[in-house]
């Protein structure tokens, strides 16, 4: 684990002990820190029976803490730990700000922050793995993979690539980092925040943090980013503020079968800039690039069964997500559209929203979940719909009307929770059905002709 002299001595309290909460304490306590630490979960507090002091922060005088930390999850707009910590002057922080803290105890290295609405997870993963490739060692955390306090340290050289939300950056005071990169900014989690612009003002502040030598990246054209962008740019040296070229890429994209459409040029091209701030050259992200895998749930290749693409895009959770994975897959030279649309699940907004410009590419759409007759509603005009509740119904169906050539696209541009526990729940059960449907037992395939939900 990661752990720092910055904090021996100190008195911190934890809110919240799942994976970071749990990672945060164990590297305090072992870095001589005093920990008070809560969860509502009895299991999750037993876990620091007899080794902190096991009490709710909320009912604590804080007078003499150094800090309080919450997980991302804990709305600092309406919970009420925040105003109680302000009466003591102790500031409510994350885990991204005790690394920021620790990182004066590290072998010399460099982070990379990359954040944005969406496209930062596969971002993330990429310049990861284009490091890793070009030998250099790396790690990826934050929003991804494992809490980066429950991580080793990295040797000498290192770069610790951290995919960083809104909620965690609003925690975070001092992360300064050689390279970030803001990908795009568009409504999202606005009951967290004081309207978009409090959101926008959010994701600004991961660059806002840098020092004014270091690299900040950009991606989209958006109106927030934009803004971004000038005030970065003037507060900068000339070229430390870069918006990306993605269309100089162009030609290269199609050496990269995982990384298709629009958004994933945008990807690589961010992607590219900050990794050859780490010191990668051109050869070595060219040979990487055809080899990526990419993320599971988004844009995730899941076969090719008879010439028709299975495509598992169950992370896209809203239509600014899903428009791109629209815009992946244009019809064919003879117009004929292609994409064979799973959408629904539990709607975070209304409308089409960004999905609406890439009709002409959807031959058909399966609608399903909760938002199911909504979206039906909304796209009857456009294109032929056809109503499933269940999404093995909507998988079956799409099979049956696909041509070799075509993509059957699970994007559903909602939340899961109507049906599923998560995104990813709802995406295994799209690889089972269609591992099903495409060459599965004949009891499964009797199961799924019957109706039934495996």
């Amino acid at each position: 684990m990661i752990t720092s002299t910055a904090f021996a001595g100190k008195r911190y309290a934890v809110l919240g002990l799942a994976r970071s909460g749990a990672a945060a304490v164990e590297a305090l306590l072992a870095s001589g820190a005093k920990v008070t630490a809560w969860d509502l979960q009895e299991d999750a507090r037993g876990k620091f029976e007899g080794r902190v002091e096991l009490a709710d922060p909320l009912e604590k005088d804080l007078t003499g803490f150094d800090g309080v930390i919450v997980s991302p999850g804990v709305p600092l707009n309406t919970h009420p730990i925040k105003p109680h910590a302000e009466k003591f002057g102790v500031p409510v922080i994350g885990d991204i700000e005790l690394f920021a803290l620790a990182r004066q105890d590290l072998p010399p290295h460099k982070v990379v922050g990359i954040t944005g609405t969406n496209g930062k997870s596969t971002t993330t993963a990429l310049v990861h793995y284009i490091l890793e490739q070009a030998g250099i060692p790396s790690t990826m955390g934050g929003n991804i993979g494992l809490p980066i306090l429950g991580q080793d340290p990295l040797p000498e050289g290192g770069a610790y690539v951290l995919e960083l939300s809104s909620y965690q950056i609003d925690l975070t005071r001092s992360l300064d980092c050689e390279a970030a990169a803001l990908l795009n900014i568009t409504p999202d989690h606005l009951n967290r925040y004081d309207g978009f612009e409090g959101y926008a003002f959010s994701k600004g502040r991961l660059m806002a943090m840098q020092s004014s030598g270091q690299l900040a990246v950009f991606g989209g054209q958006d109106t927030a980013t934009r803004a971004i962008v000038a005030a970065e740019q003037s507060r900068r040296p000339s070229g430390r503020a870069v918006e990306v070229d993605k269309q100089a890429l162009a030609d290269l994209q199609p050496g990269w079968p995982n990384l298709q459409g629009p958004h994933n040029l945008e990807n690589v091209a961010v992607a590219i800039a900050l990794v050859e701030e780490m010191g990668v050259t051109r050869s070595q992200w060219e040979s990487a690039l055809p080899n990526f895998t990419g993320l599971g749930h988004r844009m995730e290749r899941v076969t090719n069964h008879e010439g028709v693409l299975f495509i598992n895009d169950s992370k896209a959770t809203n239509q600014a997500s899903t428009a791109p994975a629209l815009a992946a897959y244009p019809p064919e030279a003879n117009g004929r559209a292609r994409i064979h649309w799973i959408v629904g699940g539990l709607p975070k907004e209304d409308g089409l929203g960004e999905c609406e410009q890439h009709l002409g590419n959807v031959a058909a759409a399966y609608t399903i979940g909760e938002a199911g007759p909504r979206f039906a509603e909304l796209l009857e005009p456009h294109v032929a719909v056809h109503k499933s509740e269940l999404l093995c119904e909507a998988v079956r169906c799409a099979v049956d009307h696909a041509q070799p050539g075509d993509v059957i696209l699970l994007s559903p541009a909602c939340a899961s929770f109507d049906q599923f526990r998560d995104y990813e729940k709802r995406g295994e059960h799209f690889r089972q059905v269609v591992a099903a449907l495409t060459g599965a037992s004949s009891e499964i395939q009797q199961a799924l002709a019957e109706g039934v939900d495996i």
